[in-house]
C-alpha cells in the first residue's frame, strides 16, 4: 500500500497510558506529510523529466540513425563521384593525348612539307642561278662578238656613202661619162654599184 501525504496526516494513533504528546505527534505528522508531499512532487517532476529525456534520447537515437544512414549515403555518393571524376579525368586526358598527337602529327607533316618546300626552293634557286649565268654568258659572248672589228666591204661602204650624201638633184655625172640616156662606162659602174 502506497502512502500519500494525506494518509500520513490523517493517521491517528491509538492512545494508551502514558501516551505520546498529541500535539507533537500532529506536528511531526504535518512535517512528515509535507516532506513526503515534496518528495512525491520531486519524484513526479523527475519522472516527467526522465520521460522527456527518454523521448529526447529516442529522438536523438533516430536522428543518429538518420545521420548514420545519411553519412553512409554521403560516403557512397562521394565514392561514386570520385570514381566518376576519375573516369572523366581519364577520358579528358585520353582525349587531350589524342588531340596532342594529332597536333604533333600535323606539325611533323607541316615541318616535313616545309623542309620539302625548302629543298625545292634551293633546287629551283640553283637552276635559276645556272639559267641566269648561262643567259649572261650567252649575252656576253654576243657582246664580245659585236665589239670586234668588222671586215671592210667596199660595196657596202659605197652604198653607205651614197645614202649618207643623199641623191643629188638631177642625174649625177661622173667624169668621163656619156650624156644622159647614153649607156657608157659610167652607167655600167653605177648600175653595178646600185
Amino acid at each position: 500500500m502506497h502512502l500519500t501525504p494525506l494518509d500520513i496526516q490523517n493517521h491517528h494513533f491509538a492512545q494508551r497510558l502514558r501516551g505520546l504528546d498529541a500535539e507533537e505527534v500532529r506536528s511531526f505528522h504535518r512535517m512528515v506529510a509535507e516532506d513526503f508531499e515534496t518528495l512525491i512532487r520531486d519524484s513526479e517532476r523527475l519522472r516527467e523529466r526522465i520521460r522527456e529525456l527518454e523521448a529526447r534520447v529516442e529522438e536523438m537515437g533516430s536522428r543518429e540513425e538518420l545521420l548514420r544512414h545519411t553519412l553512409v549515403t554521403a560516403q557512397e555518393v562521394s565514392e561514386d563521384l570520385r570514381r566518376t571524376a576519375a573516369k572523366e579525368a581519364e577520358v579528358i586526358l585520353a582525349e587531350a593525348e589524342v588531340r596532342a598527337e594529332k597536333v604533333l602529327d600535323a606539325a611533323h607533316r607541316r615541318v616535313a612539307k616545309l623542309a620539302e618546300d625548302i629543298r625545292e626552293m634551293r633546287t629551283l634557286r640553283t637552276r635559276l642561278g645556272a639559267s641566269v649565268r648561262s643567259t649572261i654568258e650567252t649575252h656576253l659572248a654576243l657582246l664580245e662578238g659585236l665589239t670586234g672589228e668588222l671586215p671592210e666591204d667596199p660595196v657596202l661602204d659605197g652604198k653607205v656613202a651614197f645614202l649618207a650624201n643623199g641623191p643629188a638633184k638631177g642625174p649625177r655625172r661622173v667624169a668621163g661619162s656619156a650624156a644622159p640616156g647614153s649607156e657608157g662606162p659610167a652607167s655600167a659602174s653605177e648600175a653595178g654599184a646600185g
